[in-house]
């Protein structure tokens, strides 16, 4: 089944880009690193334009030619040029040791999924599913693990100190998160798992995402670029269209039940909507560009991880910060994106920044009005 020319254009632009890069970057260095080497080419500079004192090795003062000033301009730039060569040769260096580190490291990795793949027959089906689930899998339950520990303890204090909503979920309601986990559990082996499942046959129509070669370390990149931009654009919009009344309120509304919401609470939804705006975006960007099964098991993990960390409560330093999707668990109307791109496009951030309070954005929710004695 073909996803259609428009798609097919989207991938040819995207490889253009990448090559026209690639030939901008190796024109720059070219013209930058032509100029002349060799350690002599300063003393070569000053020996044309200054006589030499032999017994004091400096230059002398006397400039050979007689335009004393057009002498000192050519000296300059001579000068300029050794040291714009220095720094082009020291740049080369540094690209030529990165690139030697990147190949090796692409060869080897390169070599371990070629003894993955031969030891599962090349199997497509089992290797997609193996890719699918035991990565992501580890990564999304290694860190919530972490993170039930410090809800349900108070411990370590090096990351509950950081919590966002002072006073909420600490501890966190047992009842509550046991309700989450299963909740989340059924998610994802009954509709996140089949679903991934069903796109190999899309994928294999854009590619061919079980191929024995590895993608590129370049075009990898350039994937979880295009990958993060499609997930902020399809993630924006369908999670506002979730907020309308009627989609709200019979099947958006559980996902809001927690108001101060904790790790796990990422895929604590209705299955429709895991269905959609969790599993089917994240998968968006994949099919574009027919992507290989590495680079879907690593984007997986990344957004299982990344959903997590904006979801938990903590303010962490050196992680994203998760104040502007907690402040949208809090108020329900704003911050509707990830990166907050498109929410400042349309203005659904305002009151976040305005009432934004840096340690605490519990302290912004209004007192409610005392009863009259």
């Amino acid at each position: 089944m073909h996803t259609g020319p428009f798609v097919n254009t989207i991938g040819s632009i995207v490889n253009t880009i990448g090559s026209i890069v690639n030939t901008i970057g190796s024109i720059v260095n070219t013209s930058n690193c032509s100029l002349r080497s060799g350690s002599g080419l300063r003393e070569e500079a000053l020996l044309i334009l200054y006589p030499v004192n032999v017994s004091k090795q400096r230059p002398d003062p006397s400039p050979l030619l007689g335009v004393s000033v057009l002498t000192e301009l050519v000296r300059t730039d001579l000068l300029q040029r050794e040291e714009k060569r220095l720094l082009c040769t020291n740049s080369q260096n540094y690209s030529e040791f990165l690139q030697t580190f990147l190949g090796a490291s692409g060869l080897f990795w390169q070599a371990q999924w070629e003894n993955l793949y031969h030891r599962l027959g090349g199997n497509e089906w089992l290797i997609f599913f193996l890719a699918i689930t035991i990565v992501p899998g580890i990564a999304f339950w290694s860190f919530n693990g972490i993170m039930m520990v410090a809800d349900i303890t108070g411990k370590p204090t090096f990351i509950t100190q950081y919590r966002i909503q002072l006073g909420k979920n600490d501890p966190v309601d047992g009842t509550k998160l046991r309700k989450t986990i299963l909740n989340v559990l059924f998610n994802q082996i009954f509709i996140s798992i089949p679903l991934l499942m069903l796109t190999l046959p899309i994928l294999k129509q854009r590619g061919d995402p079980v191929s024995l070669l590895l993608p590129s370390f370049n075009w990898f990149i350039i994937e979880m670029a295009v990958f993060v931009l499609t997930e902020e654009l399809t993630f924006y919009y369908g999670h506002r269209l979730f907020h309308h009344p009627f989609l709200y309120r019979h099947i958006h509304k559980q996902h809001h039940e927690w108001t101060a919401p904790v790790s796990i609470t990422v895929l604590y939804m209705h299955p429709l909507e895991n269905l959609v705006i969790v599993t089917g975006i994240l998968m968006v960007g994949p099919i574009l560009l027919g992507s290989h099964v590495v680079s879907i098991m690593a984007w997986l993990s990344l957004g299982s991880v990344s959903g997590s960390i904006i979801h938990c409560g903590y303010n962490l330093p050196y992680l994203p910060s998760s104040e502007f999707h907690d402040y949208h668990h809090l108020k329900f109307n704003e911050c509707y994106g990830i990166l907050g791109i498109l929410d400042d496009l349309h203005g659904t951030d305002k009151m976040f920044r305005k009432t934004r309070v840096p340690k605490n954005i519990s302290e912004s929710i209004p007192e409610l009005p005392k009863k009259s004695e």
